[in-house]
């Protein structure tokens, strides 16, 4: 088979994006939350955790630690005790109480809304960077590359690798930067419902003829 020309690889894309959106359209953040500070906890303790864990500790969390300066006072073994069922809990509580303090101490107590300065906080990565930048602030600075983005759009032929940071770079590329941040959202709920990592139901899936990994 030849090699997709990287003009017909965008058209595909964009077809594909286009029937998401059908499907989709309504495709947001499953994290719960109500400031923007609450989303950076909740996804931080969504690392090697499921949204629907992370939304059964929060409600209590938020009720406890209701500000940025509750976490940064919180003491860390209680704290960790709070979010033991998220998993890695001290390791997370430990990144909850820095970035906390470092919100204090260089931006009152704000969070920043560019991708430089919210991967420097304690905790925060790239891929938590864009989920707060898109989910919380509307800002498309990068696309976000989860287990369900990355193996999808693998499938998709939209990227050969592996490592997150390197298929959000091909994302980059070939996706409208308009869609960045609903692209990752509708990948997830497509991943929930019909491409399932265990068994895809390429049959009932509506990306069959877009799609060079279906099995139908």
């Amino acid at each position: 088979m030849p090699r997709e020309s990287k003009e017909k690889l965008r058209r595909r894309a964009d077809e594909i994006v286009d029937l998401l959106k059908r499907h989709y359209g309504d495709a947001e953040c499953s994290l719960d939350f109500t400031t923007v500070h609450q989303l950076m906890v909740a996804t931080i303790l969504s690392a090697q955790c499921t949204d629907e864990r992370v939304n059964m500790v929060t409600p209590s969390l938020f009720k406890k630690y209701q500000s940025v300066t509750a976490f940064a006072n919180a003491d860390p073994d209680e704290l960790a005790r709070d979010i033991f069922q998220t998993g890695f809990h001290n390791s997370k509580a430990k990144s909850l109480k820095n970035s906390a303090q470092a919100l204090i101490e260089k931006y009152g107590g704000q969070i920043p809304k560019t991708l430089d300065e919210l991967v420097k906080l304690p905790g925060v990565g790239r891929k938590t960077a864009s989920v707060i930048l898109g989910a919380g602030f509307g800002l498309a600075e990068g696309i976000v590359v989860d287990t369900h983005v990355g193996r999808i759009s693998r499938l998709l032929g939209f990227t050969k690798e592996t490592d997150p940071k390197k298929v959000e770079q091909d994302l980059m590329k070939i996706i409208s930067k308009e869609d960045w941040i609903k692209y990752s959202h509708m990948l997830i709920y497509h991943g929930r419902a019909i491409c399932k990592a265990r068994k895809p139901e390429c049959e009932s899936c509506f990306l069959t003829e877009l799609c060079p990994s279906s099995r139908v």
